[in-house]
């Protein structure tokens, strides 16, 4: 931050005064320098990376990381789903086991990307960073709270560079965002909006929802695929491609966007925990699967100079939410349905689905709107961003010290979908005071041959 900078909070009373104090660095988030990392090398070597999960979203995964860096070792057990990966890297070895990736390849790996179904996120990550490799993780990022802590705590103890992928928190404009909030453009926040399109439009997730057995591709390993999870029949209604709607591998709609659109308002109104969560509406609730659309609520505590809020999360909607005080007819969020609004007691900000397009509304407030000082540094780019702080440089903006409490928080709403009222979660304990039956849900069961290394 220049000086001119400096005075220019000066003069304007900066609105949350000390809130910020020792919180966020001269440079912003992510501008304070690591520690030396395991197999530390310099900005102009390269990385070797190991893919765990070549297939799906780990094909983007590792075509983003190889723009700059090697990939030496590709693990998916699906030959099928990875073969767009395999056939950009003929030569690098395959494999269907991580562990056995793991072991052949120790010395000669830096750093993996973990890009598997959502229940073997935290087993593969803890197996990588208690071999000392850095560590980039799809969202979001675990599928259970108890996970997500454990992440956090690792990332630390191993001193290994780590982020999760909700790019969001790379972006512009949500860090554009949090600085408009945080100079007090629009007053108090007491109120977020939060929604999506999902499922409804990338898979089904409904009660007709019904996951019929049938023999095991050849070109899949089974096994392999559940990992941790409890053994059952192969069905094509989870795997390879609808594994997200059911509850013992994902987190449904939250799992797949919330990381993404609710990341700018973690960042903004640095959330913390909420002391409730609600799911106050269900509608197509399965036997197997995540009930088709719901609207969930998490009310936080005032947190320093910021005033309690209320988050509404809406899924599976099919225009936007009508919310009170939005003139009929404005776009809020992004064309696409996802998006999030931010209501002031002076005004509101909408942001789209990773932060981009931030502005105030009406949009005719934003004509002859000047952004504020700069309080947090700009990403080089989501990936690059770890990739940077893997050869020693800045933490990477969505670092597991980061993610892993976000996530913590928004996977007690995945919680709320099996229950019906409020849910009373006390932090502190780490656990819901209300509902015992609602703590069974906040740590994974992991069968036998797959340990939990801490």
């Amino acid at each position: 931050m220049s000086d001119q900078t400096r005075t220019s909070f000066s003069r304007r009373h900066f609105f949350y005064g000390s809130l910020f104090a020792g919180a966020v660095p001269v440079g912003g988030f992510a501008s304070t320098p690591s520690l030396t990392r395991l197999g530390y090398k310099s900005p102009n070597e390269k990385l070797n990376i190991a893919a765990i999960g070549a297939g799906g979203k780990g094909f983007s995964d590792t075509n983003n990381c190889a723009e700059t860096e090697n990939i030496i070792a590709l693990c998916d057990p699906d030959d099928k789903r990875a073969e767009r990966t395999f056939k950009r890297f003929p030569d690098v070895p395959r494999y269907k086991d991580f562990r056995v990736m793991l072991d052949k390849h120790e010395k000669q790996i830096d750093a993996v990307t973990v890009s598997c179904p959502d229940h073997m996120h935290g087993t593969a990550s803890m197996w990588a960073m208690a071999r000392g490799k850095h560590v980039y993780c799809q969202k979001p990022l675990v599928r259970t709270v108890w996970e997500a802590k454990e992440l956090a705590a690792a990332s630390a103890k191993y001193g290994v560079a780590t982020q999760m992928g909700n790019q969001g928190y790379s972006n512009y404009g949500a860090r554009e965002c949090a600085e408009i909030i945080w100079s007090g453009e629009i007053g108090d926040v007491t109120e977020v909006h939060a929604w999506t399109d999902r499922p409804g439009r990338y898979w089904p997730q409904s009660p007709d929802v019904v996951p019929k057995t049938e023999p095991v591709p050849a070109h899949l390993d089974w096994q392999a695929w559940l990992g941790a999870a409890e053994d059952r029949p192969f069905s094509p209604a989870i795997a390879p491609h609808h594994w997200r709607a059911f509850p013992e591998y994902g987190c449904g709609a939250i799992g797949d966007m919330a990381c993404h659109i609710l990341g700018t308002p973690n960042m903004a109104l640095r959330l913390g925990a909420p002391v409730s969560v609600e799911c106050v509406k269900k509608e197509g609730v399965g036997q197997y699967v995540f009930p088709h659309k719901t609207v969930i609520r998490f009310d936080f505590p005032a947190r320093g100079a910021f005033k309690p809020v209320t988050l509404w999360w809406y899924d599976s909607v099919k225009e936007q939410p009508q919310i009170p005080g939005v003139p009929a007819g404005t776009l809020i969020g992004d064309k696409d349905l996802n998006g999030s609004l931010f209501v002031g007691s002076r005004g509101m900000v909408t942001t789209g689905c990773y932060g981009e397009r931030t502005r105030l509304l009406p949009d005719a407030r934003m004509a002859e709107y000047r952004l504020p000082p700069q309080m947090l540094s700009r990403s080089p780019g989501h990936y690059r961003d770890w990739i940077r702080a893997c050869k020693g440089g800045e933490k990477s903006c969505s670092d597991f010290s980061v993610a892993g409490p976000f996530v913590s928080w928004m996977l007690l709403g995945v919680i709320a979908m099996h229950f019906d009222g409020p849910l009373k979660w006390d932090e502190a304990k780490g656990e819901f005071t209300n509902n015992k039956a609602a703590n069974e849900h906040l740590k994974p069961k992991f069968r036998k041959g797959w340990k939990w290394v801490g």
